[in-house]
């Protein structure tokens, strides 16, 4: 390979200065004679496997042409630039032009060495060069680039990758790359400088990047990679932006090798500015028949409040799609901000304009290897032979990012084949969506618990859900199968079934056995972007038995089986940060059920929860505030079933225990529900100032509620409806093995019935 490429630059030398030598009269006579020699033959010395008429093809000199200096040079460079060769020289002997070249070998095989954290086949994907291509050392080198790259974003920057080459016969070679991967790089540290409003803490939060720590060997995100620290100064500007710091950067994010090149030192300096509140808030239109006063309607974040920019996109959207609806295909909605710094007000103008009148001409997708287009088509909110709207684009991406098929999504627009016609372009890259979970705990009030799962989210690539799951556990024991198709007959409507068999053992708190089988029926939509609908049939055939001797009468009147045949309808508005240990927004459902479609049960049966969370004093404290009422009664004057009723204690109401509030047998202490309830909880959450990377949080918190209401027509029941409550505190750890919660609660308004539990603790279980 050297001794070719240093044939070729003395080559291109040499023709180079006899040209300028000609030129300048400088050269003997017979040189200048070669220049006006005619060439006869062109014959190729040198080639195996490639045909000499090949060689030919690229030479620019042919015979009965003139001998030139400059022809010959360009043929040179076009015969290296080919790849195929791995020397080539050019001569002339007489009229006969000589074409010498060396073929680069073929590859037989590539072999990793040494590769013990990434497989064979992750490092395969990454190379370009297979068996059966030329081999060049350009192309080596470019693939030993590439898997240095791989590594290092994973996080192994000492990784060193030496490529060695075995000569096999006929010209054929195995190319073997030798990987030493080398230590992990970690994070050691994650320091921020310039962050008046925020916590190191919260900031932490808030990007991807972890520090590194034992238990997150599951994940690499505690290994330095730089484009997700480019990533994290995204994550920080949007955060700053929906907090009101409109004037926020990220002045520069610096990562520093300590001295013993094993781990990273992160530095984010930050220039936070002022924070911000909407100003005044409209919106003004430079189109035709478009009224401006009904669209402000729609405008969210309103003067006073405090300024954020994910607001300002929602109304972008909002009033595009409306403008849409109306006809108006062709409209750019662009908010127009104006700062002022002294009162630290943005007032933001929503300008409607008619946008170019583009036309989208198709939709190409690529890089989906295993799920179908149309899948990803569906995710649309513009189709083919629609008007181009950027708006709706943004939407489609977050759309497709939200369905969790896909690590990343690429979206672009090309010219199409005519002045107001665009393509589409969509990449994305697919990750796993199997999942095979397995899971332990214990809990004071369940005892100790298993259970695996599998589940594929994305089923044949058609993007149906499927999950098995099997729980067992000292006092309840489940199987449930479910299966969703998201988009049922072409529509935005999740349709699916769940069938269900499970155990569970009452006989401490009310001396039986519940044991429950059957299916159900579901479909939901989206009535709003976080408001969504659920209709739900289940049939099902509940059972009380293994009822022991000393149980209440009302226990001994309802064993036995029976039928419930329901129809349950389920609003759920869902506007929290996020689904598990929420920080900010607020939660609200409604469910209703009613049975009476056959079987022998006939209820109706309401329930409402709702909750909110806020941080206090923008720190990592968390307040919230959560509740939720029920009713159920029957319309055919029987009693409503034990299976059917409200039972309140344990994690519902700390401080007592499981069942242990509500209507009760006082002859045997059997708990019998009740028909009415209420429950809720005010806490505090609170970091105690362990290191962040524990995870441990602390808490205070009183629960309340009540449960009353009851139809049996037997002696010794007590029923009131007074409130009871609790005081506690509590310890929360994230453990790399299962969310770890242990409450300490002490019952301050209790009847003298009540059962109490001071301490309870959950470990492991899935909520």
């Amino acid at each position: 390979m050297r001794r070719g490429l240093s044939t070729r630059a003395a080559v291109t030398v040499i023709v180079a200065l006899s040209t300028w030598a000609a030129g300048a009269g400088l050269v003997a006579p017979d040189a200048r004679a070669q220049q006006g020699t005619t060439i006869t033959e062109i014959r190729v010395v040198g080639t195996k496997r490639i045909d000499p008429l090949t060689v030919n093809s690229y030479v620019q000199i042919q015979p009965g042409d003139t001998y030139d200096a400059a022809r010959i040079d360009a043929s040179l460079k076009s015969l290296f630039n080919t790849g195929l060769f791995a020397d080539v020289t050019l001569r002339r002997e007489g009229s006969v032009l000589i074409i010498q070249v060396v073929e680069n070998p073929i590859i037989n095989r590539i072999a990793f060495e040494g590769n013990r954290r990434l497989v064979d086949e992750i490092l395969d994907a990454e190379v370009s060069l297979r068996p059966r291509v030329v081999y060049t050392r350009t192309k080596v080198q470019n693939d030993v680039k590439r898997l240095l790259d791989i590594y290092r974003r994973s996080g192994r920057f000492g990784a060193t990758v030496e490529p060695k080459v075995i000569q096999l016969a006929d010209n054929r070679v195995d190319l073997v790359f030798e990987i030493n991967e080398g230590p992990s790089t970690g994070i050691r540290a994650i320091n921020f400088i310039g962050n008046r409003q925020f916590s190191d803490r919260t900031l932490r939060d808030t990007i991807q990047t972890d520090e590194s720590a034992f238990w997150r060997f599951l994940t690499s995100d505690d290994t330095y990679d730089p484009d997700r620290l480019s990533f994290d100064r995204e994550l920080l500007r949007r955060f700053y932006l929906s907090e009101g710091y409109a004037d926020f950067r990220v002045v520069s994010a610096i990562a520093e090798l300590t001295e013993d090149q094993e781990n990273f030192v992160i530095t984010f300096t930050l220039e936070e500015g002022p924070e911000y509140t909407f100003g005044k808030v409209g919106v003004t239109s430079r189109m035709r028949d478009v009224e401006t006063a009904e669209l402000e309607s729609l405008i969210v974040g309103v003067e006073g409040d405090q300024y954020n920019a994910d607001k300002v996109e929602e109304t972008v959207q909002a009033l595009t799609d409306s403008l849409g609806a109306r006809g108006f295909a062709f409209v750019d909605v662009r908010p127009r901000v104006k700062r002022d710094r002294e009162s630290r007000t943005l007032d933001v103008s929503y300008e409607i304009s008619e946008g170019p009148r583009v036309f989208v001409e198709r939709i190409d997708i690529t890089g989906n290897v295993r799920t179908l287009d149309k899948v990803i088509r569906r995710e649309f909110t513009i189709a083919e032979g629609d008007a181009f709207n950027t708006a709706r684009l943004r939407a489609t991406r977050q759309r497709l990012n939200n369905l969790g098929f896909f690590s990343r999504v690429d979206i672009t627009n090309d010219p199409g084949e005519a002045a107001d016609r665009t393509v589409i372009n969509v990449a994305v890259e697919e990750k796993s969506t199997g999942e095979l979970s397995i899971g332990a705990g214990i809990s004071s009030t369940s005892g100790p618990l298993g259970d695996i799962s599998i589940r594929e989210r994305n089923l044949l690539g058609r993007g149906q859900d499927l999950r098995l799951s099997l729980s067992l556990g000292a006092e309840q024991q489940r199987v449930d199968l479910s299966f969703t198709e998201p988009y049922f007959l072409g529509r935005d409507l999740a349709a699916g079934f769940d069938a269900f068999l499970r155990t569970i053992d009452l006989t401490d708190e009310s001396s039986f056995e519940e044991d429950e089988k059957g299916f159900a029926l579901r479909m939901g939509y989206r009535l709003e972007p976080n408001l969504r609908h659920t209709v739900r049939y289940s049939l099902s055939q509940q059972s009380v038995q293994d009822v022991a001797v000393t149980a209440s009468e009302v226990v001994k009147a309802q064993a036995g089986s029976h039928i419930t045949s329901s129809i349950s309808n389920e609003f759920f508005l869902d506007r929290l940060n996020r689904r598990f240990n929420p920080t900010d927004g607020y939660f609200a459902s409604y469910n209703v059920e009613v049975a009476g479609f056959g079987g022998s049960d006939k209820f109706i049966r309401n329930v409402v929860r709702s909750g909110v969370y806020t941080p206090l004093f923008k720190t990592s404290v968390i307040a919230s505030l959560t509740g939720e009422v029920g009713h159920v009664a029957t319309f055919d004057g029987d009693q409503v079933r034990l299976t059917n009723r409200f039972y309140l204690g344990g994690g519902s109401l700390r401080g007592f225990e499981s069942a242990g509030v509500g209507p009760r047998d006082i002859t045997t202490g059997d708990a019998i529900g009740g028909h009415q309830f209420y429950a809720g909880t005010a806490e505090l959450t609170f970091p105690l100032g362990l290191p962040e990377e524990f995870d441990i949080s602390g808490s205070v918190f009183s629960d309340f509620g009540s449960a009353w209401g009851i139809d049996d027509p037997f002696p010794n029941l007590a029923d009131d409806t007074t409130p009871r409550a609790s005081l506690g505190i509590g310890l929360g750890w994230v453990s790399p093995f299962g969310p770890l919660r242990v409450d300490f609660a002490s019952a301050v308004l209790k009847e003298n019935y009540d059962k109490t539990q001071t301490f309870s603790f959950n470990f492991g279980t899935r909520f």
